[in-house]
């Protein structure tokens, strides 16, 4: 399989292997294109290259990682490959041998080609604004309640102000005019906390908006990476070769070389702005509050740039697929750093955060209990609305077998945990405020049933019950 390296490679691959429908019809970026998209994805359809977008000289293209089949067109099986042998090769270390260090030398030959590489090459500097002029992008507006236009597949990129480890996250951006933005900067993500930090010291914080470029750099932004995992090296290990890097000539952050777009700016302390409503993952929207405003100074673009943008909604979305390809990918890291965890699966037909289940040993009693309250402390996993735990012999990502296991051990009176007033995700309204309501943990646990499951129900359903 060939290196993508940049965009413009990966549309070469969707087209030549017929996964790419170009749309030379003038289309609206308020609300059609968005339509079209939704109407596509929902028939298995292709990647989508709008070439006419009204208002614009850039074309659009969506739907990129709407399929597993164009997943596996942009990655293959390589970094899956590498983060299986690695785990293996970790796991029979212990103790360390001659023969496990042989074992480790094609790993170390892989692990050579991740990293970041300076050039003096960057197509992204082949064109610039200063200032920036932000409307002449093709941003989406979504769905009629949407607040305005978002840029809706956007790679966010801060440092620490202290320690200068970095963070590039997937913060959706609302477009106020030509030169500010609204950034939807969660408490829990790795952006809003270096936000927090330069807030305490009562500095603006240095913020690049990359839109575009490698696809393994649009995947490692998603990626749910324990805080001290830089994304860029999982763009580099996705890619299969190291991340080309520039200067930018007006100085701060150093640019991604092959990324379509590169906008450059602050976000200052204390300045907030109502952001959203937003039609979000979970299908419903996320209402306007207030967040940090992101001043602009300047933007790059390539000549004849690219611009991405994806569509949220009710699952199954493009999301979904992507979601499924990173569990897969970082799925066998789990038992390493949550030991007792056997497998963890995420549903995306929830939006992954609503529902998780979990496979777990439970060798002295109540020890499934701990590595559950394990997974709800660790990372993104947090934001874990409902988790399932089990001790059985059962693929957990079978929903109908899991689910069937567990009701039939569940003890109820003490296999179910409620936990009240303590953190949520954003997105989630179930709660009294924002930030803040309950999660809920279920085990099924033990080789014997407590009950057998009845198979067939007859009689009248209880009134407002439908089939």
């Amino acid at each position: 399989m060939s290196l993508i390296h940049n965009l413009r490679d990966f549309l070469e691959i969707l087209q030549r292997e017929q996964q790419l429908l170009i749309i030379d019809t003038p289309v609206d970026p308020h609300l059609e294109i968005a339509e079209i998209h939704r109407r596509v994805i929902a028939r298995g359809g292709p990647a989508l290259l709008f070439s006419n977008v009204r208002g614009s000289s850039f074309p659009v293209v969506t739907n990129l990682f709407g399929s597993k089949h164009r997943l596996e067109l942009a990655f293959g099986s390589r970094p899956l490959d590498f983060v299986h042998n690695l785990v293996a090769l970790l796991e029979s270390m212990m103790p360390p041998s001659w023969d496990t260090l042989r074992q480790a030398y094609p790993l170390i030959g892989q692990g050579l080609r991740i990293g970041l590489k300076n050039t003096r090459h960057a197509p992204v500097l082949e064109c610039s604004q200063h200032p920036a002029r932000l409307t002449e992008l093709p941003l989406l507006t979504s769905w009629h309640s949407d607040g305005g236009a978002f840029v809706t597949l956007p790679l966010v990129y801060t440092e620490h102000p202290k320690d200068n480890r970095h963070n590039l996250g997937m913060y959706r951006i609302q477009r106020y005019d030509d030169q500010t933005t609204g950034v939807h900067w969660q408490i829990h993500k790795g952006g809003g906390y270096h936000y927090h930090e330069a807030e305490k010291l009562g500095q603006a914080l240095p913020m690049t908006l990359f839109i575009g470029g490698p696809p393994a750099l649009m995947l490692a932004a998603i990626a749910p990476l324990p805080e001290d995992i830089p994304e860029l090296m999982l763009a580099s290990l996705l890619q299969g070769s190291k991340l080309s890097m520039a200067p930018d000539p007006l100085g701060g952050h150093r640019l991604v070389a092959e990324a379509e777009f590169a906008v450059k700016g602050i976000v200052p302390p204390g300045v907030r702005r109502p952001e959203g409503p937003f039609g979000d993952h979970y299908g419903y929207n996320s209402l306007q509050h207030e967040y940090p405003v992101f001043q602009t100074t300047h933007l790059y673009h390539r000549k004849k740039a690219i611009y991405p943008a994806t569509v949220v909604g009710r699952p199954r979305q493009e999301d979904y697929f992507i979601g499924d390809f990173l569990q897969d990918l970082l799925s066998p890291l789990f038992p390493l750093v949550m030991k007792g965890v056997r497998q963890l699966k995420t549903f995306g037909e929830t939006g992954f955060h609503c529902l998780a289940a979990a496979r777990v040993a439970n060798r002295y009693p109540r020890e499934a209990f701990a590595a559950g309250l394990r997974i709800l402390g660790e990372g993104q996993l947090s934001l874990t609305k409902f988790l399932i735990i089990t001790d059985g012999d059962i693929d957990v990502a079978d929903f109908a077998t899991l689910w069937t296991h567990v009701l039939e051990r569940i003890q109820w009176d003490q296999d179910l945990f409620v936990f009240a007033n303590v953190s949520q995700d954003t997105l989630d309204y179930t709660g009294p405020s924002v930030n803040k309501g309950s999660k809920a943990m279920l085990m099924g646990l033990g080789r014997e049933k407590q009950r057998d499951l009845p198979r067939q129900f007859s009689g009248s359903l209880p009134r407002d019950c439908t089939r």
